[in-house]
């Protein structure tokens, strides 16, 4: 087993409010540059970037792990991860159905920009991504659940768009790996500051939208036998030799 360094929260320029240089293979080789083991492409309610993440990282020997951040019924987002794209594009195909068929106005929102392994222009996602699911947290939880996904609570010391924020509580039915907080915070502060968190794991990711955010964002160290969503659960657990060993603030 040995460390592994993480960031499991990276938007490409799929999600609207992301700068056109975040592509999958520039994030790659920033990812690359920073040392990272180990990322995740997290895009608002889409995945339509992963695969070429995938592909853009094949030669550079890091792990992506496919994933996505939802936003539920509460406005509240969460970050989705997975180990394999058929799992991704089986729960591609939950949120789809559960998104309000609404057309992205490209002008207020910004473009929603498909691109291939070589960073080349593939197309443009039409529907509305910066919007809310017709499921609450409960429903999602449920359903990664099933896929065997990792659940994490995204920002959660956010005044915003987080399930505290919304709600001021985390719901006891919400089976929650861990909670994410921003570079605002550091992890010792947490539960200081944001007492309703109790005794979750807490972990931290750049939520990039830019190569700056990327490259200056904090990251997550974990302790693990491979980069996969089991092993990391064992880390957030701190099972099995298994452990989050560090979390490295901007």
């Amino acid at each position: 087993m040995r460390n592994f360094a993480a960031d499991l929260h990276i938007h490409s320029l799929l999600s609207p409010c992301a700068a056109v240089e975040m592509t999958p293979r520039n994030i790659v080789w920033h990812a690359a540059a920073k040392k990272l083991d180990v990322i995740a492409i997290t895009d608002h309610n889409a995945c339509d970037n992963v695969a070429a993440a995938l592909v853009a990282a094949q030669d550079a020997g890091i792990t992506v792990l496919p994933g996505m951040e939802v936003e539920t019924r509460e406005e509240a987002h969460f970050i989705v991860l997975f180990d394999k794209m058929r799992q991704l594009k089986e729960w591609e195909r939950f949120v789809a159905a559960h998104r309000p068929l609404l057309k992205n106005n490209d002008e207020k929102f910004g473009a929603q920009f498909i691109v291939d392994a070589e960073d080349n222009f593939a197309g443009i996602k039409e529907e509305l991504l910066l919007c809310s699911l017709t499921i609450n947290a409960a429903q999602l939880s449920a359903k990664v659940r099933e896929l065997e996904g990792l659940l994490i609570a995204s920002h959660v010391d956010r005044p915003a768009y987080s399930i505290i924020s919304q709600l001021g509580f985390i719901p006891p039915d919400l089976a929650l790996d861990a909670v994410e907080v921003s570079r605002r915070i550091k992890r010792n502060e947490a539960a200081i500051r944001v007492p309703v968190i109790g005794n979750y794991p807490v972990v931290t990711a750049s939520d990039a939208h830019t190569i700056e955010d990327f490259v200056s964002g904090p990251m997550v160290n974990f302790f693990l036998a491979e980069p996969t969503v089991a092993e990391i659960r064992q880390a957030l657990l701190g099972v099995n030799g298994r452990k989050v060993t560090e979390i490295v603030s901007s």
